[in-house]
């Protein structure tokens, strides 16, 4: 007679019923009061004097202006931190010399510094008292107080972003398709075009979708080196504060909600690339497909 043996799997921690829906009931109480309300109040308010006066808070010329001027500084940083994205996690992961580990951790920075001691920094390098503000004041130059400061400040505090979507990413994929495409004659160029970016496209759209967040949403080290001169260098979040300073409380939330339906927005966006696999269930194509296209 046969004895079945079976084995018990252990016990979890959390696994009785009365644990695992306290600790679901509790962090959907803390969500509800720390993130959907906040949000609900700011969709609230932004429209408690009617849509009328929510439209006329938008048309405004000020208001236009910030949400010009935030529209224009993400279109100039974002696409040239992706650049440095890309071109940083390739020379980390494809490129062995010394310094890398350094090089690293000096790409992090950004998310260890305070984006307000950013901006005094700043000052401390291109303003009239810095290192390199007479020669820029000489020359006619204007960083500080103007759009190329505001630029310089978001492309700092969002530098890290897209490398650090990539690096992980193409460390895991290595370095066997990149040396088989040179292999068969393939430029540089036509390697990346060919291989290397369709392999990482998703992981850095979603660098790029929260690095395109950060710098619309930028306020600490944006206030610092703008001036915050009342249509002229207010980004959105700084136009909010003013509003807000000046007792317009409904024209502050009807701006802020600008902000907020850019961020339902780019969690959208985060959940579809993820979806899609970005940095985390991406597969690298395989080699056959990648060096026929190159051989045709």
């Amino acid at each position: 007679m046969s004895h079945v043996t079976t084995t018990r799997r252990p016990p979890r921690v959390g696994d009785a019923p009365i644990f695992k829906y306290t600790l679901i009931g509790l962090v959907l109480l803390l969500v509800a009061f720390f993130i959907v309300a906040p949000l609900a109040v700011i969709g609230i308010q932004a429209f408690s004097k009617g849509l009328p006066y929510f439209l006329q808070t938008i048309a405004d010329a000020d208001t236009r202006h910030a949400i010009g001027l935030t529209v224009l500084t993400a279109l100039i940083a974002v696409p040239l931190n992706t650049i440095f994205g890309v071109a940083a996690a390739w020379a980390i992961t494809k490129h062995d010399f010394r310094g890398r580990r350094i090089l690293t951790i000096l790409i992090e920075i950004p998310f260890s510094v305070s984006p307000v001691v950013a901006g005094v920094a700043y000052l401390f390098v291109y303003g009239l008292q810095g290192i390199f503000g007479p020669a820029l004041d000489s020359a006619g130059l204007k960083i500080l107080f103007a759009l190329p400061g505001i630029v310089l400040a978001s492309m700092f505090v969002t530098a890290p972003f897209v490398a650090r979507e990539l690096i992980p990413l193409m460390q895991a994929q290595g370095r066997d398709l990149e040396e088989a495409a040179t292999s068969l004659g393939a430029g540089g160029l036509r390697t990346f075009m060919s291989v290397t970016l369709p392999n990482i496209k998703w992981a850095m759209l979603y660098g790029v979708v929260l690095c395109n967040a950060r710098v619309m949403g930028e306020f600490g080290a944006v206030s610092i080196v703008s001036g915050n001169i009342r249509g002229q260098t207010n980004t959105l979040p700084l136009h909010i504060e003013l509003l807000y300073q000046d007792y317009n409380a409904v024209g502050a939330f009807a701006a802020a909600s600008i902000l907020a339906a850019l961020a339902l927005v780019t969690l959208v966006a985060k959940v579809l690339l993820e979806r899609q696999g970005a940095g985390r269930r991406n597969r690298p194509a395989t080699l056959a497909g990648n060096t026929s296209e190159m051989n045709s």
